[in-house]
């Protein structure tokens, strides 16, 4: 059961139209065209008992500039404000202590009010070419099983378009379709704040380039 594309809300104009993922065209009234071997990373299998799903933002940024919060894979709480720390538990394969590279393994901590309390996730893909960016949770105290998440970052001429997508397990006692709706708020939240973060970035950048 392969989930090709994003659920556009109103406010997201979005469509993804490359290779398989084409059947999202019937989202949203534009298109963020995404490079089939870029594509690819967002075709999730989601097995029986599970879902997965797809959130789309544009952002009024260079590419560089949100890559560059986005990449950071041992600071997540620049932008995503349900973390309330975070730190590296294992290396990749990088070079040097605290170095981040496929393999790295974080835990991080949440703020209260969620149904969670910790989370330990290993980075899958870092791809600063194609700016391809996947982890996987593999422990800690929640309710989201098995989720992995890729998410990549497209140069959209005037700004940038960002997909975040993720296949997850659905938990007890819960469908399918409120699973989607409560990850694609806390996913929808992060990629809103990634907006601001990347703007102030970028503002911040200009004056340096002037």
């Amino acid at each position: 059961m392969p989930c090709t594309g994003p659920r556009a809300s109103p406010q997201q104009r979005s469509r993804i139209v490359a290779g398989k993922a084409a059947a999202a065209a019937a989202h949203g009234a534009s298109c963020a065209v995404v490079p089939g071997e870029v594509a690819r990373h967002h075709e999730h299998a989601a097995r029986a008992g599970q879902c997965c799903s797809a959130v789309v933002q544009e952002i009024a940024a260079p590419v560089e500039a949100v890559w560059s919060v986005v990449r950071r894979f041992d600071r997540p709480q620049a932008y995503k404000h349900f973390i309330r720390s975070c730190r590296l538990v294992g290396g990749g394969d990088g070079d040097g202590v605290g170095a981040v590279a496929v393999g790295s393994v974080r835990e991080v901590r949440v703020v209260s009010g969620l149904p969670a309390t910790s989370s330990r996730e290993r980075l899958e893909i870092l791809d600063d070419e194609r700016r391809v960016l996947s982890f996987r949770v593999v422990g800690g105290e929640h309710r989201l099983a098995n989720y992995r998440s890729v998410t990549t970052v497209h140069d959209a001429g005037a700004g940038t378009v960002v997909v975040e997508s993720y296949v997850v397990d659905v938990p007890p006692g819960n469908t399918a379709d409120e699973t989607r709706v409560f990850v694609d708020t806390i996913v929808r939240c992060n990629l809103q704040s990634l907006a601001r973060t990347a703007v102030q970035l970028a503002a911040l950048a200009a004056p340096q380039l002037a």
